[in-house]
């Protein structure tokens, strides 16, 4: 698609290796030679084995479970990156752990996510590009460049695949309140109608959804959310949706995090597919489907390469990348 430019280089950590090589090949940019390995102890060493001096370095590193490792590992690239001179160090993270630790919701609990931001600033980052923060005010966090891309724009092609340009039978779904804005976002892109399940929260892993607020019977919906884990807000939304006589039920979610237990549950429910993206390594599996998000961050580590604009890159009807 692209030619190879001098002054750009591109590592992979080992949190997702093969969305590293995808978004390499669509810059036809081979992965510079990096060596991660780790010491009996578990102590994370890394080194570096091609000149990188003045280069436009760009790390590919998702914070995914293992969070801590990848995260300590994705700092130790960059710390490596930084003593062997390279003049801008990108951190590619294209699914940011710890953003749900956004503000303090209980006495003497920390703000975990803007600890992250002080320590990849610290690290070195110079800029970050990231997806579907969890509250996309934690860019506010950084110090540094924030580049927040949507896979809004991918979802949304790959739900008009399955319901077609105008979904005027489609109703889209927030599973929660929180959730509402970026449901909206979903209806108006699809023509689609909008409903809400209010839910509450019984423990970390589990969920009681509790009734519907808008009309879905007899209709196609999607339910919609940045992130899920253990597929319980998901599952739950799911189950009183089919009781008040949904036809179809399909979810569309960015980050899948899933679990044995959230690919169980999915399983279980009367959700027909969930559609996400391989912001993280899922793999096609059950009612899993993954799309590349290969593409788009293929295309904004070009655009910040040549000092250009990302912003079309948050167009829904923006052209395939």
């Amino acid at each position: 698609m692209m030619s190879s430019h001098f002054g750009m280089k591109l590592f992979s950590g080992s949190a997702h290796q093969s969305l590293a090589r995808d978004i390499a090949n669509t810059l036809n940019c081979p992965l510079a030679d990096v060596s991660v390995t780790a010491f009996p102890d578990g102590e994370t060493f890394v080194k570096i084995n091609e000149n990188i001096r003045g280069e436009d370095v760009f790390i590919i590193q998702p914070t995914c479970p293992p969070t801590n490792h990848n995260l300590m590992e994705l700092m130790i690239m960059v710390d490596a990156a930084k003593r062997a001179s390279a003049g801008r160090i990108n951190a590619v993270i294209p699914f940011f752990g710890y953003a749900r630790q956004d503000r303090k919701d209980q006495p003497r609990v920390p703000i975990t996510a803007k600890l992250v931001a002080d320590l990849l600033s610290a690290a070195g980052v110079n800029r970050v590009v990231t997806m579907d923060l969890h509250a996309a005010q934690i860019q506010g966090f950084f110090n540094i460049p924030v580049d927040h891309l949507y896979g809004k724009p991918i979802v949304i092609r790959e739900l008009r695949k399955r319901f077609g340009e105008h979904c005027e039978s489609l109703t889209v779904v927030s599973p929660d309140v929180g959730g509402v804005k970026i449901a909206r976002a979903y209806s108006d892109a699809l023509g689609a109608r909008l409903a809400i399940v209010a839910k509450h929260r019984v423990s970390a892993t589990e969920v009681e959804a509790m009734q519907v607020i808008g009309d879905v019977e007899g209709r196609d919906v999607v339910l919609v959310d940045d992130m899920t884990e253990t597929a319980g807000t998901l599952c739950a939304a799911a189950e009183i949706l089919k009781n008040q006589g949904a036809h179809r039920i399909f979810a569309a979610v960015t980050h899948a995090v899933i679990g044995d237990l959230g690919h169980k549950r999915i399983e279980e429910s009367p959700i027909e597919e969930v559609i996400t993206t391989d912001s993280t390594p899922v793999v096609r599996k059950g009612k899993v489907a993954p799309v590349s998000v290969a593409g788009i961050f293929g295309e904004a580590i070009q655009r910040i390469h040549d000092g250009k604009s990302v912003t079309s890159l948050f167009d829904i009807d923006a052209p395939s990348v």
